[in-house]
């Protein structure tokens, strides 16, 4: 009865996730067919728009054209009637030449006759019409426009869509995963023309596969992008993959998006335990606060402090304030303490920690969970290592383990990157602003460990889904080869 109920409700599981699978992809297919919808509107209205450019284009064109034609015509009806009018004016001229000869040939007075003929001799000389040319200075030929838009015509016949470029191919060979960046990297297919960039969609997701599951993240977009590789940068690796695809773009059309290719984001994300936080630390997403609930008195020093420098409130002691008591888990006393929600069980794990303004006091390491009792301190027991930095009075730094401490030279760093290699029994605390290893503990992990943090005065802000970045390479060769030497 009970390996059936089990086996009923393995199928009960995979029947409802199949369901949120096929109602993404309901979802997913009414999207498209609503986009399909809008981009159809949108390039119908873009065709007739470059329709009536190119109409308005050959309207333009056509009336240029017309308009020589009209000019020339202009200017060879000028000529003409120019020479019409000097033509006739000749022809006038010789007729009366003429009847003036005719009438001198009918005179007998001999010196009369004489000069009667001079003068005829004279103006023939002189008369236009023996001056002007007789042939038509321009043609009526205008053959030289006559046009043929034979080609112009097949030109436009062949009018088409523009090529849409083809999904690209990612090169997963090239894809690099580090320092919670990935290097995406993409092949264009051949035969595209010019190609004038590209855009890059990424998401998280929490299973390798193109389709997105309920509840994960859509896509974020990055575009214009004119090289074949791209850097995605700053990302926080709280999910087991991140899906990327790519697709090309041309002068104005975009071409479909690559196969979707996942990257594995390996990487320590945890919170923290709000039921084991002592009840004066304040949790808000990836920072903790001090915030006293109750304050009977204040310690001395803060009282002398006050005395020296009256502009500044004083700030009740931890040896003087009063916490509830809520929470079986909760720490208490002195131990403002706060553990992590995810247990360490192997492998390398990284994380860090940055103060906030006006912090006194803080520790960071790791601990058995279950060996912390309540009013437990970190590093003060065998079962919790810790950096512990402090600028309460004085600048203090000190490696914490097994109530003993080892004060380091060095001052509290702002930015603290924590190491831990469960597998070698390795805790590395480093300088991450300076590239400065602090510390390392090396031990015998025999349990599950947990981040733990205890604030005492202003606050920290923890950074995880972290990968180990890349620096730690350094650190870790040179502390193996450290340990080497000192076993030989």
């Amino acid at each position: 009865m009970d390996t059936q109920k089990e086996a009923l409700r393995r199928i009960i599981n995979t029947l409802a996730n199949k369901n949120e699978e096929l109602q993404y992809f309901l979802d997913s297919v009414d999207g498209t067919r609503t986009g399909l919808q809008e981009e159809s509107c949108k390039v119908m209205s873009e065709l007739e728009a470059e329709l009536e450019k190119l109409s308005s284009a050959l309207e333009e064109r056509g009336a240029q054209l017309r308009d020589v034609i009209k000019e020339e015509k202009r200017r060879k009806e000028a000529e003409l009637q120019r020479q019409l009018s000097e033509g006739k004016a000749a022809l006038l001229s010789c007729r009366e030449l003429l009847e003036f000869a005719n009438q001198s040939m009918t005179i007998t007075n001999e010196e009369e006759f004489l000069t009667a003929a001079k003068q005829i001799k004279e103006r023939v000389t002189m008369a236009p019409a023996f001056r002007m040319a007789t042939r038509p200075a321009v043609s009526e030929n205008m053959s030289q426009f006559t046009v043929d838009f034979s080609g112009e015509k097949a030109g436009l016949l062949r009018l088409n869509f523009l090529p849409v470029p083809r999904a690209p191919e990612i090169d997963v060979s090239s894809c690099v995963v580090r320092d919670n960046s990935i290097t995406v990297a993409w092949r264009p297919s051949d035969g595209d023309g010019p190609i004038e960039r590209y855009d890059v969609e990424h998401r998280k997701a929490n299973a390798g596969g193109a389709l997105r599951a309920a509840g994960e993240a859509d896509w974020e977009k990055i575009s214009d992008i004119t090289d074949t590789q791209v850097m995605l940068s700053g990302l926080k690796f709280d999910s087991p993959f991140v899906v990327v695809r790519v697709r090309a773009r041309n002068k104005a059309a975009a071409g479909d998006f690559s196969e979707p290719v996942s990257m594995e984001t390996k990487a320590f994300t945890f919170g923290f335990d709000t039921a084991t936080a002592h009840a004066e630390l304040k949790i808000q997403g990836d920072t903790v606060t001090w915030e006293p609930q109750g304050v009977k008195g204040h310690d001395a020093r803060l009282r002398g402090k006050e005395n020296k420098n009256s502009s500044r409130s004083a700030t009740p002691s931890p040896n003087k304030t009063a916490g509830s008591r809520g929470g079986r888990e909760r720490f208490a006393g002195e131990s403002y303490t706060v553990l992590g929600d995810q247990e360490i069980n192997g492998g390398c794990h990284y994380w860090e920690l940055r103060p906030l303004a006006d912090w006194k006091s803080l520790s960071v390491g790791v601990a058995y969970r279950g060996s912390l009792g309540r009013f437990d301190q970190l590093g003060k027991s065998s079962t919790s290592w810790c950096l512990y930095a402090s600028q309460w009075l004085q600048s203090a730094l000190a490696a914490k383990h097994g109530n003993r401490a080892k004060a380091l030279d060095w001052p509290p760093p702002q930015r603290v990157g924590v190491y831990c290699d469960h597998d070698n029994g390795e805790l590395m605390f480093i300088d991450v602003d300076r590239l400065r290893l602090l510390h390392v503990f090396r031990s015998r992990f025999l349990q599950p460990l947990v981040p733990a943090f205890t604030v005492w005065c202003g606050g920290i802000s923890v950074a995880t889904g972290l990968q180990v970045p890349s620096f730690m390479g350094n650190f870790v060769s040179s502390n193996h080869n450290a340990a080497a030497d000192q076993s030989l």
